[in-house]
């Protein structure tokens, strides 16, 4: 049937390209992005599943970062040990002197002026040895981790420091005689196992909290390939479709223009 009020063929032709051109936007966007769901609308089970995995990575990622932190104070301690354990080496050469029968009475006080130097520096290391501004000796800190969904906690807390704490005598002047050094001798080897002890610790902390950053660092990566797999754009697929919708525009186009050219038709019969 011939009509001049309504062209069905035309409204017809004019949705089909609305809906192709809406269709090219899309694709043009996700080129431009490269990404397959740029809101809501395009896939909103896929966007909640790629928000969510973007959460526990920045988790993971941060949880890593306190371990690293973590590590770093560990090892700061570790250091300060060292220098401890080399202190204490030398107060065990003093100590081994003074126990020798036969030093004058300047040359005792010279050896216990030397240990009593010592312990004021092992004082020293404990009090003042800090990371990132805290206190690293004495400390009741813990590392926080979490996936964004589970957490815990490893701790990598330090036991304060101090001549008194590793046992030795702070009061007198227990190398001025040979046999308040060779009593000395026995406590200096008693706190080098206590240092040595507590760097065994910490070393062993260090080695859990660094698995714990390979761990992290392997969750990361399959989480991020799993919100890549969801939300990255199969740029090739696009192209495709695409091109596809370009042509069928360009097709829409031209059935339109031939829609409206049998309006015209329709009109020459009434001249």
């Amino acid at each position: 049937m011939l009509s001049i009020l309504n062209s069905v063929s035309s409204l017809q032709a004019e949705n089909a390209i609305s809906n192709t051109t809406n269709a090219l936007n899309k694709n043009l966007q996700q080129l431009s992005t490269g990404l397959r769901i740029n809101s809501g609308s395009d896939d909103s089970a896929g966007l909640s599943i790629v928000n969510g995995l973007q959460a526990n990575i920045a988790a993971l990622n941060q949880s890593s970062q306190n371990a690293s932190e973590g590590v770093g104070m560990l090892q700061t301690a570790d250091g300060a040990l060292s220098q401890v354990t080399t202190l204490l080496n030398r107060a065990i050469t003093l100590a081994t002197e003074a126990s020798n029968g036969g030093l004058s009475a300047t040359q005792s006080t010279a050896l216990q002026t030397e240990y009593a130097a010592i312990q004021a520096e092992i004082n020293n290391i404990g009090t003042t040895t800090d990371f990132n501004g805290t206190a690293v000796f004495g400390s009741a800190g813990s590392v926080y981790e979490s996936d964004g969904t589970t957490s815990g906690t490893i701790s990598d807390a330090v036991a304060a420091l101090s001549s008194g704490g590793l046992g030795l005598t702070v009061k007198g002047t227990p190398l001025a005689t040979a046999a308040g050094a060779q009593a000395e001798l026995t406590l200096i080897d008693a706190a080098v196992s206590t240092v040595a002890a507590s760097r065994g610790t910490i070393g062993a902390t260090v080695n859990q909290l660094t698995a714990s950053q390979s761990v992290e660092g392997a969750a990361v990566t399959n989480l991020t390939s799993a919100e890549d797999s969801i939300q990255n754009a199969d740029v090739g697929q696009v192209v495709a479709q695409m091109t596809q919708n370009s042509i069928l525009e360009q097709t829409g186009m031209a059935a339109l223009s031939q829609s409206n050219q049998i309006q015209q038709n329709v009109l020459k019969l009434v001249q």
